[in-house]
């Protein structure tokens, strides 16, 4: 590869918190990148040269044929940001049979949607990487987590099997687990983390955990990143 080539990321979930974060980081030190969100209302100062996708991932019935047309158009991507997820909370039964199938299609199923469409392109490059952003409830069940739990639990087996899969083509697979973030994934929730700042996690730190995972050297992999804030307090809203 060139000396000069320039390393090009696809991001999703990227229009905040950690995949904003993410981008910009990595925008700034030098890569290409290709956010996918759902949205990008909020992302008004962005760079003209970060190229943005507004898609709705949890849209699963057409997902496949539009990431196709994604891939089509960005065969050269180097490395996949699955960030993409958001949080529902509560008792099993106070979920509807609609809103269990809505979960388990935006914090699990398009990540293997996103995982299908691009690791062929990039194992046709020799090499790349693929990191999902997990939780910590991917490592701990919790009380009124059960949902979000299965999902993240998934998605963790789903990166560690991909890991084993995939070395002999090149490709890194890691999964990064952060606890509670200051971000805007409480906004819709009736909780958050407590007022001080040792109590959540800045989404600047998660970026750059992230990008640690992409630096390092090309046959080492960093499996599994945990990061937890200093003191763990909950609070309600």
């Amino acid at each position: 590869m060139p000396s000069n080539h320039k390393q090009k990321v696809l991001i999703t979930g990227a229009s905040r918190g950690i995949g904003r974060a993410t981008a910009e980081l990595l925008y700034n030190n030098g890569w290409q990148v290709v956010a996918i969100a759902r949205d990008f209302s909020d992302w008004t100062d962005r760079s003209s040269e970060i190229e943005i996708i507004q898609l709705d991932l949890s849209q699963t019935s057409q997902l496949a044929e539009q990431l196709k047309a994604i891939a089509k158009k960005h065969p050269d991507i180097d490395a996949v940001i699955c960030n993409a997820g958001a949080g529902r909370f509560g008792a099993l039964e106070q979920f509807s049979y609609r809103q269990i199938e809505a979960m388990l299609q935006l914090n699990l199923q398009q990540h293997l949607f996103v995982s299908r469409t691009f690791l062929p392109p990039m194992k046709r490059l020799g090499g790349g990487s693929l990191i999902f952003v997990g939780s910590e409830s991917a490592l701990t069940g919790g009380r009124y987590g059960a949902i979000y739990s299965a999902c993240k639990f998934g998605l963790r087996g789903f990166a560690q099997s991909l890991r084993e899969e995939c070395s002999s083509s090149g490709i890194r697979v890691g999964i990064i687990n952060p606890g509670m973030v200051k971000s805007h994934f409480f906004d819709t929730l009736d909780f958050k983390p407590g007022d001080d700042p040792a109590n959540s996690i800045p989404v600047t730190e998660v970026a750059k955990a992230i990008e640690s995972m992409l630096n390092a050297g090309p046959h080492t992999v960093i499996d599994e990143i945990n990061l937890s804030p200093l003191k763990k307090v909950v609070q309600k809203k």
